[in-house]
């Protein structure tokens, strides 16, 4: 059964420098929370992988957290550009930045193949893409039954997958409800998962036909943290604070108001109990 967890103790036993991490949540669920306790942790050289950067990966890539990202899109969404990412791939600040960027179609696919324990994602894609050009990673195969030409990508593995949730059982069993995004491929891909949840609670009660339950066996450990997805949304308890992401478009800019900001709002804000 998975460790119920404060946050900083289930970051502090799981994260480490260095690690590849990957953080996911598609359009509300985005672990937020987790991630703000990963940059007052200070951990750095951290390979991340997400399908959609978005804020959060500004706040991790703009505090010095990570060496590598791993995606298929980048931005602020309906906004425009991340700036704290655009500094480090174009000026290296606050430190150079690698990048491997792939289409969704390869990223859910590799999520797929590594819950699968499989070497890589074999699937119909690529064809006409620059991204073939720009990344070692993707490569073609030749299917042995058709003779069809097909793209290949290796398998995503992260050694820790950290998602947000609604609901945890008392048992360590986990309810994902609204848009599901690849939450479960990444839990069951990663060698082991912290999930932060908005409340805990006896009984999951029946879940809505858009939903998918995380076995506990599937979990390493579980932080209650309510809002821990805010600014983004949790389907069925906040909505998502659409004026904090136009802001942050001025926030982000510049270095300077950037800092200002991460100083007040998460380096100087005390960890969720």
């Amino acid at each position: 059964m998975p460790r119920f967890r404060s946050l900083s103790e289930a970051v502090a036993d799981l994260v480490r420098d260095g690690m590849t991490v990957a953080l996911e949540g598609f359009t509300h669920l985005i672990p937020f929370a987790a991630s703000h306790e990963i940059i007052r942790q200070g951990r750095r050289d951290l390979t991340l992988i997400r399908m959609t950067p978005d804020l959060i990966y500004d706040q991790l890539i703009g505090m010095g957290c990570v060496s590598k990202l791993v995606f298929s899109w980048g931005g602020n969404p309906g906004v425009g550009s991340l700036h704290r990412l655009r500094d480090a791939v174009e000026k290296g600040w606050p430190r150079p930045i690698e990048l491997e960027e792939h289409s969704h179609a390869a990223m859910a696919n590799a999520y797929h193949a590594g819950a699968a324990g499989l070497p890589c994602a074999i699937f119909k894609g690529y064809f006409g893409s620059d991204l073939v050009g720009n990344n070692p990673n993707i490569t073609f195969v030749t299917c042995p039954f058709t003779g069809e030409q097909l793209a290949a990508v290796p398998a995503l593995r992260p050694d820790l997958a950290i998602v947000h949730a609604q609901r945890a059982d008392r048992e360590g069993n986990v309810l994902i409800e609204g848009i599901v995004g690849v939450q479960k491929e990444v839990v069951l891909a990663a060698k082991q998962a912290l999930v932060t949840v908005e409340e805990v609670v006896d009984d999951l009660r029946q879940p809505s036909p858009n939903s998918c339950v995380l076995p506990h066996w599937t979990v390493t450990a579980i932080a209650e943290v309510p809002r821990g997805a805010y600014p983004s949304y949790a389907h069925g308890y906040y909505g998502r604070d659409n004026a904090f992401y136009t802001a942050w478009d001025g926030i982000a800019r510049e270095r300077e108001s950037f800092l200002a900001w991460m100083d007040e709002h998460v380096l100087s804000v005390e960890t969720p109990r």
